[in-house]
């Protein structure tokens, strides 16, 4: 889809995405090897009472799922900057979905613009764990 074919406002839906507690625990031992997200007995004297995901995971998780949309396809050209925020404990087996929505359109120059979209994701009872705000870089409609 060209930049020009995007309007804000413009949202898709994200399928679910299941956090699975081996995989869980591969990811963490792997990039976040902290005990809140590894060791069961320690997690169990935290506050969430129990292991939680890694944030990363969690966001790559409903990621992966968005990237399955091809929202931009063959017009996107590069990502530009993401921001996550997390708000609320993903545990294993948790099942997250999202919206991600357009919320900014900026033209740059005449060959490209800049498409900020926002996804929010939310468990299975509805809670909204996370919100991500990414950039990307659009190709512009060629011109004759």
């Amino acid at each position: 889809m060209y930049f020009e074919d995007i309007k804000p406002g413009m949202t898709v839906d994200i399928d679910a995405a299941v956090i699975e507690k081996e995989k869980m625990l591969d990811f963490a031992r792997l990039y976040d090897n902290i005990p809140l997200h590894t060791d069961e007995e320690y997690a169990k004297k935290t506050p969430f009472g129990k292991l939680i995901a890694p944030g990363v995971m969690s966001f790559m998780s409903v990621w992966a799922k968005y990237l399955e949309v091809d929202f931009f396809g063959e017009e996107l050209l590069a990502g530009k900057s993401t921001k996550i925020e997390w708000l609320k404990p993903v545990f294993a087996e948790d099942v997250l979905t999202g919206k991600a929505t357009v919320t900014s359109l900026v033209k740059r120059n005449a060959r490209n613009g800049l498409v900020e979209i926002t996804i929010e994701a939310y468990n299975q009872n509805g809670v909204l764990v996370l919100t991500d705000v990414t950039e990307a870089i659009v190709k512009c409609r060629p011109t004759q």
